[in-house]
């Protein structure tokens, strides 16, 4: 059972290895320029009950000299409850769970009297979901390395790419019932 269980995982991945690689979780970290007067947000839509961490820091390195720089975040739920706010630091991390679906704002904005004309760069580092699970962890405490991690970690991918489609399904099937009553 468990060697047919292996056999189809690795079907998948290998499927999905060969897809364009925008069902697979991928991390990555964006940079972003904050306007010296202003806000720059990110939004994500999430399900419900997914596990989300960021980390974010000024790279700006023409300010790196300044002491000075500092930036302010706020991360808000779809329904606007306040999950993180900071201010006046030069990095800063945020970590929750989501408890419901729909679009997660994060916005920046340079802190303190810090006032430059050009504004600052800071990076953005969001991990969602299957991404933000902490591999190493795992694997200590299953015992396992190689081949079988990758095989761990392949498996929570299918499973993310299925309770994302089914999200879908049913969020498409609500609006088919709004549209249509």
């Amino acid at each position: 059972m468990a060697e047919r269980r292996a056999e189809a995982i690795l079907l998948v991945a290998l499927l999905l290895l060969g897809c364009s690689g925008h069902l697979v979780p991928v991390t990555e970290a964006v940079w972003l320029t904050i306007p010296s007067s202003g806000t720059k947000c990110v939004s994500e839509e999430i399900q419900s009950n997914v596990v989300v961490l960021a980390d974010y820091y000024i790279v700006d390195e023409e300010h790196a000299h300044l002491h000075t720089a500092t930036i302010s975040s706020r991360v808000t739920s779809p329904y606007g409850n306040n999950l993180h706010h900071n201010e006046n630091v030069t990095h800063g991390q945020f970590a929750f769970t989501t408890s419901e679906a729909g679009n997660y704002l994060a916005c920046f904005w340079i802190g303190g009297k810090h006032q430059e004309a050009a504004g600052l760069t800071i990076g953005l580092d969001w991990k969602i979901g299957i991404a933000a699970k902490d591999w190493e962890s795992v694997a200590k405490r299953e015992k396992i390395q190689g081949m079988e991690l990758e095989l761990l970690k392949l498996e929570g991918a299918v499973q993310a790419i299925h309770d994302n489609l089914i999200y879908l399904k049913n969020r498409q099937l609500d609006e088919e019932l709004l549209i249509f009553p």
